[in-house]
């Protein structure tokens, strides 16, 4: 009975051995002259990761979470790091009740910002948890439905913000390519926007632009990674990495990235497919505000 016990055990610990042996075991990345285009419909995820985790430019290895969904804290401090902080003025979109944002962690810090979410039920919930930092004014909740027709009015009437600030966060599970393009009134310095890992470089795909939609918890979303990096070119943005866990694309305006980043500057070549589940190690649960 024993042994049965122990073979069952090691049947079932067996992937995420091979994943750990993969992930920390310095096995070489692939050939230099392979490009991601030639082995992006390979089970090489591993090699890859590894491959950008030895490289300091690249943002993988700073990864972590605090509040953010996966890894995006860590990345989001990295490149802050790197290009130096302003105002610290912040603006998302899609915040759900804010426990679990891009932006909360830098709240917990001292900056400020906007935060509009579609949910009434949601931005009372946030209002409630966030109510000091809304008393302060570190803080305004707005309750609307973003479309690329309201986006710049939302931002700079109700929002009040106008000008450079130094992070835009974009989640609306939808419309984000059409509202990020829309948005002139204000000029983030960092960029990160929800990409639709299901279709790997260089397949260019963006969802159709419908101001009514909503997510129906399938594939029908956002645009491809090709696509965004295609649309930061032509926003004056460079794309500088995207979450392991094939979620967020990040993007730093031109003028600021320099040779602080990996290059090339391609979606071939920051590409992370859906791992969804991979970085869930922020820490107990948070049910409270607790910042500053």
């Amino acid at each position: 009975m024993k042994k049965l016990v122990k073979r069952m055990a090691k049947l079932i610990l067996w992937p995420f051995k091979r994943m750990a042996e993969y992930i920390f075991s310095g096995i070489l990345p692939h050939p230099p002259e392979k490009s991601l285009r030639e082995l992006h419909c390979r089970n090489d995820t591993c090699l890859e990761n590894q491959r950008r985790l030895n490289e300091p430019l690249y943002l993988e290895r700073y990864g972590y979470k605090v509040y953010s969904q996966n890894d995006e804290d860590g990345y989001i401090s990295e490149i802050f790091r790197r290009i130096g902080i302003t105002n610290k003025c912040f603006i998302e979109f899609g915040v759900e009740i804010g426990m679990e944002t891009n932006t909360h962690y830098l709240l917990f810090q001292g900056w400020n910002g906007l935060w509009i979410e579609g949910s009434k039920q949601y931005s009372e919930i946030a209002s409630s948890i966030f109510a000091r930092p809304v008393k302060e004014k570190r803080l305004r909740i707005i309750n609307d439905f973003i479309t690329a027709e309201n986006i710049n009015e939302l931002i700079s009437v109700k929002g009040e913000i106008t000008g450079e600030i130094d992070l835009l966060s974009v989640d609306i599970d939808g419309n984000d390519y059409w509202v990020w393009k829309a948005i002139s009134c204000v000029s983030p310095r960092v960029v990160i926007i929800e990409y639709n890992a299901k279709f790997p470089p260089p397949v260019q795909w963006i969802m159709p632009y419908n101001p009514e939609h909503t997510w129906d918890s399938d594939d029908y979303f956002s645009a491809s990674l090709q696509s965004l990096q295609m649309l930061g070119e032509d926003l004056g943005y460079q794309l500088v990495g995207t979450s392991m866990s094939g979620v967020n694309a990040f993007f730093v305006r031109k003028d600021l990235a320099g040779n602080r980043f990996a290059t090339p500057a391609t979606a071939e070549n920051f590409y992370h497919p859906m791992t969804y589940p991979m970085y869930r190690t922020g820490g107990h649960q948070s049910k409270k505000y607790i910042g500053v």
